[in-house]
């Protein structure tokens, strides 16, 4: 992940967790939740480092997110 400094890899987690927790907010299960979220933030990625639409999300997706319950 190279292409990933700290601070793109900051963005990248907010970015998710913002989508994440608008969906749930929505209503939507954890599962859509997460799969929106990922979108989201791997369009913001590849937005930052013109990576591949596939290369960004593949590289969120290694990142580990998940979205915050709450609990």
């Amino acid at each position: 992940m190279g292409i990933m400094d700290a601070s793109i890899r900051s963005l990248v987690d907010d970015a998710y967790h913002e989508a994440a927790q608008e969906s749930l907010a929505r209503g939507l299960s954890l599962l859509t939740a997460h799969k929106e979220a990922v979108v989201a933030a791997a369009m913001l990625l590849s937005a930052m480092t013109g990576l591949e639409d596939d290369s960004a999300r593949n590289m969120v997706v290694s990142m580990n997110l998940r979205p915050a319950t709450g609990t």
